[in-house]
């Protein structure tokens, strides 16, 4: 039997390269078929199977079902999303969502009881299990089930790398093949902000996302639910300002950071925001880094990148830094997006 007790299974972030990716999430789309199934037997006499429209239903009532354990840790622990490669969403509109660009990424769905399966998921071939209000409420973390029929477990996407569980930067290559646009987040804990932050990047077609330390996790279910499906369309990668620097100097990538004009700690010139400078800088490639409102620029990025405010009247510092990195990556977005954009009728 499958106790979800035991130690997280081995991270498949190891063995990630762009070519076996497929294989590596079949066999562990095996072993979360495993945990559905002892989920259904230990729930017995509670819970019944039941087949329509292709799918294995199947339902749960119990909270100590070790199913509904599994899917408490995805939502609680980031290391353990990363170590099963699985993240959970909550709520049908965000679901519905990310189905508009993915819907293999579902490895399996939790409906609460008397829910029908949405038209939209009608041809998601996996497992869909029905739930009790009580484990829905266990499972979801809220305390009311009015919003909240439907969760799902998503594959975690094959764009992102953790360069942390990696011994090279092989896999980050793969991901970033010379990239004109990239946007670096230093320090970013607010999920909120983040997710805003990727949702941005993608709708100006940024490159990517990297993520120094001490960010948050961007599967976490605030930022998923702010991304809009952005998580699962963009390169994201978690690592060190040594593995930034080594992707700089790969690809001899400017070091531009957005910084208040009214702080104190700029120890050298800061530029301005402007079309000028946009045009500039078109033909170079960009790494744009946005620090915390709290925390600001770290060391490393103040020593390392040149500074760059959005000119502001009045008597207000500093912007939110999901608004102000709306604005960077907007005034900075690469040259063939803006072609695009001006050969539109």
């Amino acid at each position: 039997m499958l106790l979800l007790a035991q130690a997280p299974p081995p991270s498949l972030a190891a063995n990630y390269s762009p070519s076996p990716e497929r294989a590596l999430r079949l066999r562990s789309k095996s072993s979360s078929r495993a945990v559905i199934g002892t989920a259904s037997a230990a729930s017995k006499p509670a819970a019944a199977a039941s087949s329509r429209a292709g799918h294995q239903r199947k339902q749960v009532a119990s909270v100590a079902n070790p199913l509904v354990k599994h899917c408490v840790k995805l939502r609680l622990s980031a290391a353990y999303r990363r170590s099963c490669r699985r993240l959970l969403l909550v709520g049908l509109a965000p679901i519905l969502e990310m189905c508009r660009f993915e819907l293999d990424a579902i490895d399996f769905l939790l409906l609460l009881d008397g829910v029908e399966v949405p038209e939209v998921l009608r041809e998601f071939s996996g497992d869909v299990v029905f739930v009790s209000a009580a484990v829905m409420k266990k499972v979801s973390g809220m305390q009311s089930v009015d919003s909240t029929e439907a969760i799902a477990v998503l594959h975690m996407p094959r764009y992102f790398c953790d360069l942390g569980s990696h011994e090279d930067g092989d896999s980050l290559h793969g991901l970033f093949n010379h990239p004109k646009r990239i946007l670096v987040l230093d320090g970013i804990q607010d999920p909120g902000n983040l997710g805003t932050l990727i949702r941005s990047a993608c709708a100006f077609k940024w490159d990517g996302v990297f993520l120094l330390p001490a960010c948050c996790d961007p599967f976490n279910e605030k930022a998923l639910r702010a991304a809009r499906g952005a998580s699962l369309q963009l390169p994201i990668v978690s690592g060190t300002w040594h593995d930034l620097h080594a992707l700089m100097t790969k690809y001899d990538m400017k070091m531009m950071a957005g910084h208040p004009e009214s702080s104190s700690d700029a120890s050298k010139g800061i530029h301005s925001l402007s079309k000028e400078l946009a045009d500039s800088l078109l033909n170079e490639s960009l790494c744009l880094v946005l620090g915390s409102e709290g925390n600001g620029l770290s060391s490393e990025t103040l020593q390392a990148c040149e500074l760059v405010n959005i000119p502001m009247e009045g008597t207000f510092e500093s912007l939110n830094v999901s608004v102000a990195g709306g604005i960077f990556l907007f005034m900075l977005q690469p040259k063939y997006q803006i072609d695009s954009r001006t050969l539109t009728p």
